[in-house]
């Protein structure tokens, strides 16, 4: 990923790194069409591409892995050093098991919505309707359309560009409805699911590095006009390294909004980009639209532990002894601290965010802020060991 050279020797970084003015000077860059020469077209500097150039590449790659790679090359340039960004038309080719997947999301979120639906991070409540976790609810639901839906060239051949394999996809289908308003301008999980003062305690190299663990995509499931209000786009923003610690900011919300653009879509196009990108969907201004669209995560194998623990069992089992601790003489905050860092979960993700919805943020609590609660609160041994074991309880899919 391109950094600005003022970043080169940076290693922390604060929100007086978030020079505007040097993001905006990134973002009137230009895509030089002859740096995508497989794209078809380049529309608000966002190179497209045919699906059916896709196909045709993936049924070559028994024989000649060559026009695959080819595609994967120019796509994880862009996404890393061009616009960040990439459209590829015509993505789905099946319209029927398109339109089938979308009855299969309606009926689910039909039978939850008696529970409510899942608030948007980003949208005001009653904007748009969510289905959480809707890669596992379709493949419970029906397995087959699930198969025909997810054997797709474009989105296997994208999410290889950028993560290689072994990647792990989660989406959530996710309807606008007609006068939704939008979101405001962020960025992607990881980072961007924290706030600014978890994110300046994190070295510059992994606000660096947060976005090669995903690759966001969005499917589309309907038409969507530009009065639809489809995603709204910064070109070149993921290039701008203290952008996780911009994005919330007036100042580059309005930069944000002189300079985006946005690109129409039609049923079966895909749209992907690199989380870092700054990105917004946009006001549903139509009386009749409701803009559906697939919204895809696929996260890199690397995003793991080599060994398995139990962190809750290790959680319970210090938690006494940290209570006697601070007790003794010597014995400093920082210390109950490190101790906690040792043990506890401190990322309260992978979540089910119906069960877990943010408390005061992005993101859930995680277990190392359950312990330091219960600390503070002089919660007994028995009840954090209960409050432990209520919140593992909510670590589930359904």
């Amino acid at each position: 990923m391109a950094i600005h050279s003022q970043f080169d020797q940076a290693v922390w970084l604060d929100e007086s790194s978030a020079d505007i003015a040097q993001l905006e000077a990134l973002c009137e860059q230009q895509t030089d069409p002859a740096s995508v020469p497989l794209s078809v077209d380049v529309i608000g500097e966002i190179p497209v591409y045919e699906g059916a150039d896709v196909r045709a590449a993936a049924s070559e790659s028994d024989t000649a892995e060559a026009p695959v790679r080819a595609l994967q090359q120019e796509w994880a340039r862009t996404l890393a050093h061009g616009a960040g960004v990439v459209l590829i038309r015509h993505a789905f080719d099946d319209i029927p098991v398109l339109d089938a997947v979308t009855a299969a999301f309606n009926a689910l979120i039909d039978s939850e919505r008696a529970a409510g639906s899942g608030a948007d991070h980003f949208a005001p409540r009653g904007s748009n309707t969510r289905l959480w976790n809707a890669h596992e609810k379709l493949c419970i639901e029906s397995p087959a359309l699930f198969a025909r839906y997810n054997a797709n060239d474009v989105l296997s051949l994208m999410c290889g560009a950028w993560l290689g394999p072994g990647y792990q996809i989660t989406t959530q289908a996710n309807i606008v409805h007609p006068g939704g308003q939008a979101q405001h301008c962020h960025r992607d999980y990881h980072m961007g699911f924290q706030q600014a003062d978890k994110l300046v305690q994190y070295p510059a190299h992994v606000h660096a590095m947060s976005p090669m663990l995903t690759l966001q995509g969005a499917i589309a499931h309907t038409d969507m006009p530009l009065e639809s209000g489809p995603t709204k786009i910064l070109p070149f923003s993921q290039q701008f390294l203290p952008g996780y610690l911009a994005a919330g900011r007036a100042d580059c919300s309005a930069m944000f909004e002189k300079r985006q653009v946005q690109l129409p879509l039609n049923k079966g196009d895909m749209l992907f980009f690199n989380p870092a990108v700054m990105h917004a969907a946009g006001d549903n201004h139509t009386a009749d639209v409701e803009r559906f669209a697939n919204l895809v995560q696929a996260g890199s194998v690397y995003g793991r532990t080599m060994e398995l623990l139990d962190k809750a069992r290790m959680s319970i089992a210090l938690y006494p002894a940290l209570q006697s601790l601070v007790t003794e003489a010597g014995w400093q905050s920082r210390h109950t601290r490190q101790a906690i860092e040792a043990c506890a979960e401190a990322y309260p993700f992978p979540a089910n965010m119906e069960l877990e919805p943010p408390v005061n943020g992005l993101a859930p609590v995680s277990q190392q802020e359950l312990m330091h609660q219960c600390l503070a609160e002089g919660c007994t041994p028995d009840e954090f060991s209960s409050r432990v074991r209520a919140q593992q309880g909510l670590k589930r899919s359904h």
